[in-house]
């Protein structure tokens, strides 16, 4: 395991003239999903069942999202695909709304993301949607505690961030 930082330099000249802001963002990397704990291993193996049956005859990008509730559920989700773009869902919010309607009182406690497909290279980082993203993060902002995203690439190997802050960290709040 190698944990890695990435540090972004950024301006908000509407806000404060000339003041900088700096946003930093930690993760960690493994060189593949089976160095993690077996639980984790497990639900990756949920996921990547799930990948294999998304619908996706117009991408042929196939992504699988496995939701672990601090009920001990697992919540599988794969994306669905429309021929009226964008009529489709993204894997990660097919489990997060189940598990929402579904488990409203039941906590998160971590987020597994996998996909297959040639959209992407095969050591590309793979990273949810924009949409997806804003909806994690609702998802983690209705519950007490952060919970871990698992972002399994095409190669295997893992970035693991200790929440949604990581990936968005500008994100929406009420």
């Amino acid at each position: 395991m190698a944990c890695l930082q990435l540090k972004i330099m950024t301006t908000f000249p509407h806000r404060i003239e000339g003041m900088k802001k700096e946003l930093t963002i930690e993760y960690n990397f493994f060189e593949h999903y089976t160095e993690l704990d077996q639980e984790i291993v497990e639900l990756v193996e949920k996921a990547y069942t799930i990948c294999n049956k998304a619908y996706a005859p117009y991408s042929n990008f196939h992504v699988g999202a496995a939701v672990l509730l601090n009920n001990s559920e697992v919540i599988l989700g794969s994306n669905q695909e429309n021929i009226a773009f964008p009529s489709g869902l993204c894997a990660e919010r097919t489990a997060l709304f189940y598990a929402g309607a579904n488990f409203p009182d039941c906590e998160i406690n971590a987020l597994v993301i996998v996909a297959k497909g040639d959209f992407v290279s095969l050591d590309a980082t793979l990273t949810p949607c924009g949409g997806c993203r804003q909806v994690i993060a609702e998802s983690q902002n209705r519950q007490t505690s952060l919970f871990p995203i698992y972002l399994v690439n095409q190669n295997h190997t893992v970035n693991v961030f200790p929440s949604i802050k990581a990936l968005l960290p500008l994100m929406f709040v009420a």
